[in-house]
């Protein structure tokens, strides 16, 4: 069974969703208001805030500056390479970014897949949770996010990789 909910944040409201496990869910899909390719509720799925307590206690203290790290259990999806890609996302560690390149060098990707790579990584259903967004040119422009690339700024700034603008 399909499971959902939403809950507030900084980056507006968030829609989980998951599929029912014993003691909670997995999480199949993480999206934000106006995302790229983001998911609607289905008919037939429920409403389940209780299923998804734990990853909204992790998403409030990600949010609060008290958790770098989220330990959260994914449904599998996606193609291989897929996949591949976003498990070295899930490598790149809060408060630091890399660039397509060097995720592509770091995968063995060829030079000519590197849009192959770029993607993957705009495929990724879990946003913020696998860390897409700590991917950025390699001249350190913020380069297309699904959530929107201000979105990405503020995540960026939020983990300490950027600095706050004073205006």
């Amino acid at each position: 069974m399909t499971a959902f909910t939403t809950i507030d944040s900084p980056l507006g409201e968030l829609l989980l969703i998951g599929e029912e496990a014993l003691d909670g869910v997995t999480l199949t899909s993480l999206s934000m208001p106006g995302q790229r390719n983001a998911p609607a509720v289905k008919p037939g799925w429920r409403r389940d805030p209780d299923r998804f307590a734990d990853v909204t206690r992790q998403l409030a203290a990600y949010f609060a500056g008290e958790l770098t790290e989220f330990d959260i259990e994914f449904t599998p999806s996606g193609t291989d390479f897929q996949q591949r890609v976003w498990h070295a996302l899930e490598e790149v560690p809060c408060g630091t970014s890399t660039t397509y390149g060097a995720l592509a060098e770091r995968l063995g990707v060829p030079r000519e897949r590197i849009q192959a790579l770029g993607a993957a990584i705009g495929a990724n259903p879990l946003l913020l949770v696998r860390p897409c967004h700590r991917v950025i040119g390699a001249d350190g422009t913020m380069r297309g996010y699904a959530g929107g690339v201000e979105r990405k700024v503020q995540l960026l700034t939020h983990e300490g990789v950027l600095q706050p603008t004073l205006l």
